[in-house]
């Protein structure tokens, strides 16, 4: 071996403690980018295996009534692959032992096989078969909420029709991986369902024989869906087509594509926060360990070697010091890339899930780790190459010491010996100090940063849950109703309070801009569905003209007092330009508001509605539950503890693996950085440390010197680290914006409070490690004068 790479292994095993802390840091780093560019790589992964082995299709599109001549005409459309028609209704259902309305989705297949598109997994049992028109297979997430399975059944009421479904199957479907009712923000898989029943069971129960509601389309590859979608909604305009949509806008698959480009976020900025410390803690042993070295640096260059051959030397040791890290953060990484899909593969249900991790991955996290690394140490690797021979065998000049103004302030003349050493040892070298506080204020950001999220997410169901919503629950029915059926609401067992809502889809047009959506109409100065602004004030809905949120506003370019051109999809279907009147802020989705009164004469009706808010006794709910599960006009039923609580539950379950992940890498920062600084500060120091202890010092003095300066860093990292995670916060929340979430920058004094003591609780660890370090000091050894 050669003389040069034993000493290389030397310095290893010399430095054995420091290169584990920095290859924590460095693991942690890569790790996270191995975890997200992994999970990430897999769920796009599974996404399209999934839906090109079940044919997901391309283009969705809804009707009122259309025949099925008009297939062909469809299938003629240039780009279109396939064409599967459907019939598609909302059901409200009776299950034994489930007192609240369930509401089922009914969607027809073909007796006895799979459909052209959108094809089913069966996870059990079998697919309907011909002439057994009672026959229903359920969506997974489903059945297991209410524990059923083949063979068991429950009342469906069908069109003013109760009967008796029997469960011969259970399936997933590649159109329903994130499955939400109809008015809701989260799944809810107890009290909304998808069942797949025969086509010509639902054709009788829904009298549409020889006709259809729904399609689907799959195109040929390279089709612009737009050009398709353009000739498919001239051909439903006549039939009640309320606008055919892309994949992209399809709401199970937008759900899933927001997920991934949340994972290419996360993928970006924390692996770079932890490379970048890692490249200044390798920067500090580097640089300490060639100011130890200089003699032996000096005899390399006597015997021979080259500036390059000693520059590649302390290149290999800052290399191998990373590998550490690779090879840590590779294994972590992969185990944690592992879990993180197998878990988003349980949450939106997939069948499959394919985990082969790209070479590429591990390659890039050790590429990036590799070049953070000796970016960090460049400069102590070029003044070991460029020392000349005789100036690295002198000793290094003693630093130049002088009087400060601080060292003689009163301030100082209070303290204490040890205490004053602290201070003075901190403002002679106050890069070195500032670089410890600022890693320390990284482990405190990037705590921070992933606990704000249970903050913010508190906030939206504060603003959007308690302080908008005053209802208990709301009814959406199964086409618009006239306000005379407001009355019979009323007068329903343990109903308070009932108020009416529109919701229309509608296509918004400003200059170049445009965006689908919906108008919700609503009467004046409601008192169950309030309009909320985050700000803290509740905004009246003008007597005519648009209120916007100003997400919305923002995207179609539109101030107070201009106007957008509107086109509703649904009735006459109307095109009006309306002027928006003012604008208010939300968390959840992009909406406009309009009065009631105002909206029904737009689409040229009466009085209508198409919910009720409704507020109940909740000693009457079981009466009330009882009565809606009869009333055939039901489409949906939304109840707000329930909906507050699916909420929690879906955010908690993706929300609370990256604070778990992220708190474990915050706290290796934290100890990654401190066991550093202190384990060189105490190997710059120990002859200093040591004549202390031959002067009189105890343990608890000298102790107090060394950790007691850590300790001050600390303390200056903190507020520091406070600041930086509110900043990174931000940037995080920023990044994380959608037309559904705006999550807002919320950080309480508690979340703070608990980033430092965890912290805290980090570096009192390494502190502790380098403190037994420091009472096994060997005096002798240390006070030994190199001849």
């Amino acid at each position: 071996m050669r003389a040069l790479n034993k000493k290389l292994l030397r310095n290893l095993w010399k430095l054995r403690g420091q290169v584990l802390a920095i290859g924590i840091v460095i693991a942690s780093g890569v790790a996270v980018l191995v975890m997200s560019l992994s999970a990430l790589q897999a769920l796009t992964e599974t996404t399209e295996a999934y839906y090109e082995r079940q044919r997901f299709g391309e283009v969705f599109a809804s009707v009122k009534r259309a025949p099925q001549r008009l297939i062909e005409q469809i299938r003629t459309i240039p780009g279109v692959r396939s064409v599967d028609h459907r019939i598609k209704y909302l059901a409200t259902l009776s299950i034994e032992g489930f007192e609240e309305p369930v509401i089922g989705q009914l969607v027809s297949i073909p007796e006895g096989r799979q459909p052209r598109l959108n094809q089913l997994v069966l996870r059990e049992g079998r697919l309907v078969s011909p002439g057994h028109p009672d026959e229903v297979v359920l969506s997974e997430p489903f059945a297991e909420a209410h524990g059923m399975q083949p063979g068991d059944s429950f009342e469906a009421l069908m069109n003013s029709n109760l009967r008796t479904l029997t469960v011969v199957g259970v399936a997933l479907s590649p159109e329903y991986v994130y499955t939400i009712g109809p008015g809701a923000l989260m799944p809810d898989d107890l009290r909304f369902g998808v069942m797949w029943i025969g086509r010509e069971a639902l054709e009788a129960a829904y009298d549409l024989d020889g006709a259809f509601n729904d399609l689907s389309l799959g195109l040929l590859h390279g089709t612009n869906p737009q050009d398709v979608i353009e000739r498919l909604d001239k051909l439903l305009e006549r039939y009640g087509g309320t606008g055919a949509i892309p994949r992209a806008d399809q709401i199970s698959n937008w759900f899933l594509m927001n997920e991934i480009r949340m994972q290419e976020t996360m993928s970006t900025i924390l692996p770079t926060i932890f490379l970048a410390v890692a490249a200044f803690l390798s920067n500090m042993v580097l640089g300490r360990l060639i100011a130890t070295d200089r003699s032996e640096i000096g005899l390399m260059k006597a015997f021979g070697y080259s500036n390059w051959q000693v520059g590649w030397h302390y290149a290999k040791l800052v290399m191998a010091m990373a590998g550490v890290g690779i090879i840590l953060g590779w294994a972590a990484g992969a185990w944690l890339g592992r879990v993180n899909t197998e878990l988003y593969a349980e949450f939106y249900r997939f069948p499959l899930l394919i985990f082969r991790p790209d070479p590429g991955v591990f390659a890039i996290g050790a590429l990036v780790s590799l070049i953070a690394a000796l970016a960090g140490s460049l400069g102590a690797v070029r003044r070991a190459a460029n020392l000349p021979p005789a100036e690295a065998m002198m000793p290094p000049a003693p630093p130049l010491y002088r009087k400060t103004r601080i060292s003689g302030s009163r301030f100082i003349l209070w303290l204490d010996q040890p205490s004053r050493i602290i201070l003075r040892q901190i403002v002679r070298t106050p890069f070195k100090a500032l670089f410890t506080s600022i890693g320390i204020a990284c482990s405190v950001a990037v705590m921070i940063m992933a606990l704000q999220w249970l903050d913010s997410i508190d906030r939206i169901v504060d603003v959007f849950f308690h302080d908008a919503q005053r209802q208990d629950m709301m009814v959406g029915l199964v086409e618009t109703q006239s306000d005379t059926t407001l009355l019979e609401f009323r007068r329903m067992p343990g109903v308070l309070a009932a108020e009416p809502m529109r919701v229309t889809s509608v296509e918004f047009h400003a200059g170049t801009s445009t965006h689908r959506g919906a108008i919700e109409g609503v009467p004046d100065n409601p008192q169950l569905q309030r309009v909320y602004d985050a700000g803290g004030r509740v905004v009246q809905v003008p007597p005519d003209g648009l209120l916007l949120s100003t997400a919305l506003a923002d995207k179609l370019h539109l101030g107070i007092g201009d106007r957008v051109h509107v086109e509703v999809l649904q009735g006459r279907r109307p095109k009006r330009s309306i002027p928006v009147v003012d604008l208010y802020e939300t968390y959840i989705g992009m909406t406009a508001y309009m009065n009631i009164d105002a909206f029904n004469r737009l689409m040229g009706e009466r009085g209508s509605l198409e919910y009720v808010t409704l507020l109940v006794d909740d000693s009457q709910l079981p009466a009330l539950y009882k009565e809606l599960k009869a009333l055939p006009k039901v489409a949906a039923v939304t109840l707000k503890d329930a909906a507050v609580h699916e909420f929690n539950e879906t955010m908690a379950e993706t929300i609370l693996i990256y604070i778990s992940f992220f708190a474990a890498f915050a706290c290796a920062l934290g100890f990654g950085v401190v066991y550093n600084s202190t384990r060189i500060a105490l190997s710059e120091r120990g002859r200093e440390l040591a004549t202390l202890r031959v002067l009189g010092f105890h343990r608890g003095e000298i102790s107090y010197i060394l950790l007691g300066e850590a300790g001050l860093l600390i303390l200056i990292g903190l507020p520091l680290g406070c600041l930086a995670g509110a900043g990174l916060g931000w940037f995080m929340t920023s990044a994380m914006d959608s037309e559904l979430y705006r999550i807002p920058l919320v950080i309480k004094a508690s979340t703070n409070a608990i980033a430092v003591l965890v912290t805290l609780a980090a570096t009192l660890l390494s502190a502790a490690v380098v403190r037994n370090r420091l009472d096994h000091l060997d005096l002798i050894a240390v006070l030994k004068t190199r001849e």
